[in-house]
């Protein structure tokens, strides 16, 4: 059986468990917290989300999401194997790990954990993230692709959870209209609230 490694409260990790849901995977959640020495034996940086797949450790959300679009998700859309479309979904998993982690991710971890070392202007930064996806998804009913792929389970939870870090989620209706529309599909499941 798979074995994530990680904490509840976590976007990163909730991606992860967001495409397990999905494709039905059976699963142990392991949760941790700190850099425990079994931790940093899977990952020496002592970053979580960590997935054991047999002999396979995987450390990386985003990296994570590709292993598991491509091993258990043959036959779906999660990730396209058509050039353009790849190239697409690669945009929205740099943007999850620059634009979206520098900006909500960053109000919310000052917010809730006053955790130092994270940008002054994270709010500043998630406002003009949220205007840019706003204005990209109008139209469009994701943000990748017609259907939904990967790149909206990596840019989902630390976007619907924005309100956590003071930011709010009103002047921008296309982005609510998309939470809900990753909310309604199969297999959905919610990120703990604090």
């Amino acid at each position: 059986m798979m074995i994530l490694y990680g904490m509840p409260l976590s976007g990163h990790v909730h991606r992860v468990q967001l495409l397990l849901s999905m494709l039905g995977i059976d699963y142990r959640f392991e949760i941790v917290s700190g850099p425990t020495p079994e931790l940093l034996r899977l990952n020496p940086l002592g970053q979580i989300p960590i997935l054991c797949d047999g002999d396979l450790v995987l450390a990386d959300s985003n990296a994570i999401l590709v292993y598991l679009a491509k091993a258990y998700g043959a036959g779906t859309l999660w990730l396209p194997d058509d050039p353009v479309g790849a190239a697409r979904v690669q945009r929205w998993l740099s943007i999850a790990a620059g634009e979206l982690r520098q900006g909500p991710a960053a109000a919310r971890m000052v917010a809730l954990w006053q955790r130092p070392g994270e940008p002054a202007d994270a709010c500043v930064r998630a406002e003009r993230l949220l205007a840019f996806m706003d204005a990209h998804l109008d139209g469009r009913t994701f943000l990748a692709a017609r259907p939904p792929t990967i790149a909206d389970l990596a840019c989902y939870g630390y976007v619907a959870h924005a309100p956590e870090g003071h930011v709010s989620l009103e002047p921008y209706p296309n982005v609510r209209a998309w939470l809900l529309r990753v909310e309604a599909l199969p297999g959905f499941l919610p990120m703990p609230w604090i």
